[in-house]
């Protein structure tokens, strides 16, 4: 390569270098208010929360910028921000039913884009609720539903208790139950009673509490009869009705005299068996 030419290269690489690179911050930028790092909202899923961005131009002349974003209402969504000036946009945004992650988009005329993310948390009240339902008895075995109707995760406690005829046939202290029960969240459970009365009508019931006040009672009714015992006995019932259904009927019957009349006769007894059973 010639000198002078080399000399030229040279010179057009040191010009590039010395370049001031083009930045951002010497266009225009998008940043929350405040000099904050990053937009985040909270509340109540339904409430309508306002915050506010920054449009800085750092340029030497005016641009215009234009403000998306999806569930978010800006009060200016065209702005238009002179030379060395910021423009602060408030804008609104409603609180979703769970925790999501918004995009606010700026755009300039040039077709030039920036972004900042928008945190949403949706916050709700703390609510400590369960009810105890379809409570059956089954063979040896208590079986319920328990439901989670509250805004917590509860581990609950199970008291039982059976009361029959002549008093108390079960009586189980609080005990704290292997589960964990999101909110919404319903489960079936079974308690077992292998030692449960062979005769009796007992009132079987159960209370559940959880942290936070939760508590609720449920119960259900039960016959207990042994019925190999009363299926005895109404065979025996019906076997001593059998013997006893023999009947003796007695008869009188009288003997004819040669005249054609009829002498008395002593009475004769003749055994008749009427309705038995073999």
């Amino acid at each position: 390569m010639p000198s002078a030419a080399r000399v030229l290269s040279l010179t057009l690489f040191a010009l590039l270098w010395a370049a001031p690179t083009a930045t951002a911050a010497e266009g225009w930028s998008l940043a929350p208010f405040g000099g904050r790092p990053v937009l985040y909202a909270e509340g109540e899923p339904g409430a309508v929360l306002q915050d506010t961005v920054s449009v800085a131009n750092r340029g030497d002349r005016p641009v215009t910028v234009r403000l998306h974003a999806d569930g978010v209402t800006f009060a200016d969504a065209a702005v238009r921000v002179p030379a060395r000036t910021r423009a602060d946009v408030p804008f609104t945004v409603t609180v979703p039913a769970d925790d999501r992650t918004a995009e606010i988009v700026a755009r300039d005329t040039d077709g030039r884009t920036q972004q900042i993310r928008l945190q949403l948390r949706a916050t709700v009240p703390e609510l400590s609720a369960l009810t105890v339902e379809h409570v059956s008895v089954r063979a040896d075995r208590i079986t319920y539903e328990l439901v989670n109707r509250g805004t917590t995760t509860l581990v609950p406690k199970l008291t039982v208790r059976a009361d029959g005829l002549f008093g108390p046939v079960l009586d189980r202290a609080p005990r704290t139950l292997p589960v964990e029960l999101p909110p919404g969240r319903r489960v079936e459970l079974g308690e077992p009673w292998h030692d449960r009365p062979a005769l009796d009508a007992v009132d079987v019931r159960l209370t559940v509490t959880a942290a936070g006040g939760a508590r609720d009672t449920a119960g259900a009714s039960a016959w207990f009869v042994p019925w190999g015992a009363v299926a005895v006995a109404v065979a025996g019932a019906a076997g001593a009705v059998a013997a006893t259904g023999a009947l003796i009927v007695v008869r009188r019957r009288g003997r004819r005299t040669p005249e054609g009349g009829e002498a008395p006769q002593p009475p004769r007894a003749e055994a008749e068996l009427t309705g038995a059973m073999t």
